[in-house]
């Protein structure tokens, strides 16, 4: 059996709005709240944030604070590479998306000859980079970092030189270049882009099973369509933000945007992807208590983690 590692990643600097850094403790109130012993039987280890970047200004409008946001992917890479060379199966507990990048990096640098594919449930693309982002807010950039992507062809912001340099390095973390190819991404649930992020759907083909789909034809013929997409991958990563659950259940997250999963799509959807033999990773962001009432967004995705976790170790 391949050992779980929680790693817990309380970040919230690239996030648009505060309170994603109380997220992991929220599932962790859930959990109490619904009496589980998960968190006993999975002894996290946490990554230091840079959350006390947030008192003292920002100094790059089209990048926020993306001299931490470095400091934050480097931290999570180098955490997440050293469990899978033990041979560990890391669960991610993390604030906002942006680490999500620092994850690819690590599961990257831990097997560069090994192609990498990413199953994204979300609300949104977060394809942007400096150049086309209309808030600057990093959380909407992890995949733009991992896939090396500028976008350039759809440039509307003209950032300075210190943005572009430590843009150029946060792409190089984990191991120099591009981790992953945008081919080998699949979207779940997106339905909040932008322009330039609908441009490089198109231009890459990137599938998104749509919550449309997901009514229509069923959970089990979307994932196994999803996985099927990324027959060539020899590991897959899922990446869950909790805003991809509708606007109803999902109050407590920065960004909720309506018409999204219900709680029972999402249990079944992750418990499904998570079965297939080549996923090395799976993690939970966004929860953000502050926008919650009485805990419940949490206590929802603390389900989703409890039952995904449970689905995982059943097909060890």
């Amino acid at each position: 059996m391949r050992p779980i590692k929680l790693i817990e990643v309380k970040s919230e600097i690239a996030a648009g709005t505060r309170g994603a850094s109380l997220g992991v403790d929220a599932l962790k109130i859930a959990s109490l709240d619904k009496k589980s012993t998960f968190f006993a039987e999975y002894d996290p280890i946490s990554v230091k944030d840079e959350n006390d970047m947030l008192y003292k200004g920002n100094k790059f409008p089209f990048a926020k604070y993306i001299d931490g946001v470095f400091t934050m992917l480097d931290r999570v890479s180098k955490t997440v590479k050293a469990e899978r060379k033990k041979g560990k199966f890391p669960i991610i507990l993390a604030g906002d998306h942006s680490t999500a990048a620092g994850t690819i990096c690590g599961l990257k640098a831990a097997a560069p000859d090994k192609r990498l594919g990413v199953i994204w449930i979300d609300a949104h693309a977060d394809m942007h980079s400096p150049y086309t982002t209309p808030s600057g807010n990093m959380h909407g950039m992890p995949l733009a970092i991992v896939c090396g992507l500028d976008n350039l062809e759809c440039q509307v912001n003209d950032i300075d030189e210190n943005t572009k340099q430590l843009w150029e390095n946060i792409k190089e973390i984990g191991i120099s270049g591009p981790k992953i190819s945008p081919t080998d991404i699949v979207f779940m649930s997106v339905r909040s882009t932008e322009a330039p992020e609908d441009f490089l759907i198109e231009k890459y083909n990137i599938p998104n099973f749509t919550i449309r789909d997901i009514n229509n034809r069923g959970i089990s013929t979307v994932c196994k369509e999803a996985l099927e997409s990324l027959k060539d991958c020899e590991q897959i990563y899922i990446s869950f933000d909790v805003d991809s659950l509708d606007s109803n259940i999902s109050s407590g997250t920065g960004t909720p945007v309506e018409n999204g999963l219900s709680i029972d799509q999402a249990l079944e959807m992750n418990k499904e992807l998570i079965k297939d033999k080549r996923v090395c990773c799976w993690e939970i962001v966004e929860v953000n208590p502050t926008f919650d009432h009485e805990n419940v967004t949490a206590e929802a995705a603390f389900d989703i983690l409890e039952e995904t976790t449970k689905s995982l170790v059943s097909n060890f």
